[in-house]
């Protein structure tokens, strides 16, 4: 059976409203939520010495591995909506990217270097650090 464009539209309007609020939603929460993220990461994160899970590093078990689940839970979410932002409005590749820096996995390191380098990434993250008067990124040399 072939559906006219009208006729799908008609069909599907609760997926509209859901996708269009969905859309709202992580646009203005990209909006506020990514610029906090990358004012507050180091200036040395991404520097070979930097041990990226000491946040958590001397605490109780329970504590370590529930902090550990929830930070990767977010970062999958946040990777998830970055997706969706690359077809709807909101900042997909710096959702993306900080989405990354919150997932554990082997790999992690090069492609997190690999996406803060491409161009207008590292130059839109160190604007948003020098209008709130923090330092710039620090990258390691490119091999």
């Amino acid at each position: 059976m072939i559906y006219s464009m009208s006729e799908y539209l008609h069909h599907h309007k609760e997926f509209l409203v859901w996708l269009g609020a969905f859309s709202a939603l992580t646009f203005v929460g990209s909006l506020i939520l990514i610029p906090i993220l990358c004012v507050r990461m180091g200036e040395d994160y991404f520097m070979p010495h930097r041990d990226q899970d000491q946040t958590l590093a001397g605490r109780h078990p329970i504590i370590r591995w529930t902090g550990l689940i929830l930070k990767n839970v977010v970062g999958i979410l946040l990777v998830a909506a970055g997706f969706t932002m690359l077809f709807l409005p909101g900042q997909g590749l710096l959702t993306i990217v900080i989405g990354i820096m919150m997932l554990n996995f082997p790999g992690k390191r090069r492609l997190e270097l690999w996406m803060i380098r491409l161009p207008g990434v590292l130059r839109v993250i160190n604007a948003l650090r020098a209008r709130a008067k923090h330092g710039p990124l620090q990258l390691p040399e490119a091999r």
